[in-house]
């Protein structure tokens, strides 16, 4: 996984996440809480905490995936529930978060590929984007080279590092998009 991954190339890296990883993963989300804007969150979450994230992820039917390289943990990825209510039960969010030294890689792609892919599995129909900070260009261009349009963007709703933070919100149409009615979900 040294070299440059393009979209379309093999990767065997990526496997579903498992409590051994929480260490790793725990670490990377630290990294983006402390220093960067795709979080909002402003406090680092401790293992246990994250732990519980993932495991009622996990126990909602929602996929959860690292990509790994020798063994190390180089990013992570999940969709989670975009709302509570019942009627949103067939539409994810997705939320992708790699290692500050394993980016420009074609990771984030790759990951994004995978949590495409196990959505449409599971007949979930849409997956929304929720990109902290209109500046995050690279998040936004993962996104959209994986077919995700934009929709919107919410100005200025985030204070964090002492700047006024944007969230620019995209979508894509997942299996059979709106062509059908979705299987039946417990919500």
């Amino acid at each position: 996984m040294s070299a440059t991954l393009t979209p379309g190339s093999t990767l065997t890296g990526i496997r579903p996440a498992s409590e051994a990883d929480m260490t790793a993963i725990t670490a990377i989300y630290a990294h983006h809480v402390r220093h960067g804007s795709a979080s909002f969150e402003t406090r680092v979450p401790d293992v246990v905490e994250m732990t519980r994230r993932r495991t009622a992820l996990l126990e909602g039917g929602f996929p959860y995936v690292v990509v790994e390289d020798d063994g190390v943990v180089l990013g992570y990825a999940y969709a989670g529930a975009y709302r509570p209510r019942a009627a949103y039960s067939n539409t994810v969010e997705d939320s992708i978060y790699l290692r500050s030294d394993a980016t420009g890689r074609g990771l984030g792609s790759h990951l994004l590929t995978a949590l495409i892919g196990a959505c449409e599995a599971r007949g979930f129909r849409q997956m929304i984007a929720v990109v902290g900070d209109s500046a995050n260009i690279p998040s936004i261009r993962v996104h959209e080279r994986q077919g995700f349009r934009r929709i919107g963007t919410l100005e200025a709703v985030g204070y964090k590092h002492g700047r006024w933070l944007d969230i620019v919100l995209l979508q894509r149409r997942l299996g059979e998009g709106t062509s059908s009615a979705p299987r039946a979900r417990d919500a």
